[in-house]
């Protein structure tokens, strides 16, 4: 039970929705920011706005997914306030006050630094991330489906990638009958790829491997389907790129080549926003509750 926390949820799609339903079946005192045109309530939690809540007792703060843009803003399609996380917001809360997003950047990094407070990453849990990547996969399916006049079974595939998206992304293709070829920069993960039955190659050779792939699947989050590589790919392929934004792709170049991309991150709370949001707050409730332990065995 997380009776006696208070948190605050700020922002986030329909995956922060199943996060609140566990915060107040655990008895966690929950505040909702951004959630004011909400269809639905939720009894046993708070809508406020942001200058209305009293941080001076919020034991966490719960970010969504994207966390913040670069000037602090937070997404909250629940509402059309304007929600900044601020430094004076921060202040505000106990020493111990730990946020938590899906994924960060400089801003947030930022602010926690200057705040002295706590930032966990979720989706840098290989717990997340590997749960995660089960709809992110069902997501990539569904939009290959749309986007191609031609079956998956027998068509050649490039996947980007041997993390944890990648390696799920490459196993579930191959099973539907693609011919499948994964490009890593570590022999260890080429080795991988053989061991999986598929076919490795060095991400040093894209140019030339890519030149027969129908679909190309990047999970690699800096430029690597640059203007130089897509000149070697076929017309008629699809890209589809899920690293976090902007993506690995030259989409401009794309474009003007007629290619077909996509920047698709973010699909587990497209296709499974249910499914995804319980993988969050299953492993959200786990580390509040370690956190309050801790705290308790400090006094």
């Amino acid at each position: 039970m997380l009776t006696d926390l208070h948190i605050a949820v700020i922002g986030g799609d329909a995956r922060q929705l199943e996060v609140i339903r566990k915060l107040i079946q655990l008895d966690a005192k929950t505040s909702l920011i951004g959630f004011d045109q909400l269809d639905h309530g939720f009894t046993g939690a708070t809508k406020y706005q942001i200058e209305e809540l009293d941080f001076s007792d919020v034991d966490a703060i719960i970010l969504p997914v994207p966390g913040t843009n670069h000037e602090g803003q937070v997404d909250t399609i629940f509402s059309n306030e304007k929600v900044v996380l601020t430094e004076e917001i921060l202040k505000k809360t106990p020493e111990h006050c730990i946020i938590y997003s899906g994924i960060s950047n400089g801003y947030l990094n930022e602010l926690v630094k200057t705040t002295n407070r706590k930032l966990v990453q979720l989706f840098e849990r290989d717990d997340v991330a590997i749960y995660n990547s089960i709809p992110t996969v069902e997501g990539t399916i569904m939009l290959v489906i749309q986007h191609t006049d031609f079956t998956i079974h027998g068509s050649n595939i490039s996947v980007l990638g041997l993390g944890r998206v990648g390696m799920s992304v490459a196993r579930s293709f191959a099973a539907l009958g693609a011919n499948v070829k994964v490009g890593a920069r570590k022999s260890e993960h080429l080795a991988r790829i053989a061991e999986m039955g598929l076919q490795p190659f060095y991400l040093s050779e894209l140019d030339k491997e890519i030149a027969d792939s129908d679909i190309c699947i990047n999970t690699i989050p800096y430029p690597i389907l640059t203007a130089k590589t897509l000149s070697n790919v076929p017309t008629h392929a699809l890209i589809i790129d899920l690293a976090s934004k902007p993506g690995g792709t030259d989409f401009r170049y794309a474009e003007k080549r007629g290619i077909k991309a996509i920047l698709a991150p973010g699909l587990p709370g497209i296709v499974a926003p249910k499914t995804a949001g319980q993988i969050v707050a299953n492993v959200l409730v786990n580390l509040l509750k370690d956190a309050a332990d801790a705290r308790e065995e400090k006094k």
